[in-house]
């Protein structure tokens, strides 16, 4: 291990730490999900509910949709964050907390049962995203000129 950590940078913790913190809001949407599954008795494996299953399917596929779409993006949201922390590791972590925050506010309006609710702020975490893959093209580049 100790030799892992001699070639990454010394703020590479940040981005361990921004990780970390999406995981706990991917933890709360998980934990809204179940709630929901509960309050509207939609039993597993069913993804999204019908006007069979509960009157109020609606809300109940907004707040699993809110959370599906987050799981989506997680994969590609990560990778940018591993591999664009190696050379920016402090803008990668910020740009990270962004889109960590906005994916909260997104999950919290499409949750309310209206998808648009999303938007507000929540529609920002495309912008952060950007940013990763920004970051990571120029860290690809400055390895082929190197």
């Amino acid at each position: 291990m100790a030799g892992i950590v001699v070639f990454l940078p010394k703020e590479y913790g940040y981005i361990i730490l921004t990780i970390i913190a999406y995981c706990f809001v991917n933890l709360y949407m998980q934990l809204q999900v179940n709630k929901a599954r509960k309050k509207y008795h939609v039993s597993y494996p069913t993804l999204y509910a019908t006007e069979a299953d509960t009157k109020d399917y609606k809300l109940f596929n907004c707040i699993q949709r809110g959370h599906q779409n987050s799981l989506e993006s997680l994969p590609i949201f990560f990778v940018l964050m591993v591999l664009g922390g190696f050379k920016h590791p402090v803008i990668c972590s910020c740009l990270g907390l962004a889109y960590t925050v906005t994916r909260f506010f997104y999950f919290k309006g499409y949750s309310s049962g209206d998808p648009k609710g999303r938007l507000p702020i929540g529609g920002f975490n495309g912008i952060a995203l950007l940013g990763l893959v920004i970051l990571n093209i120029t860290f690809g580049i400055s390895l082929l000129t190197a």
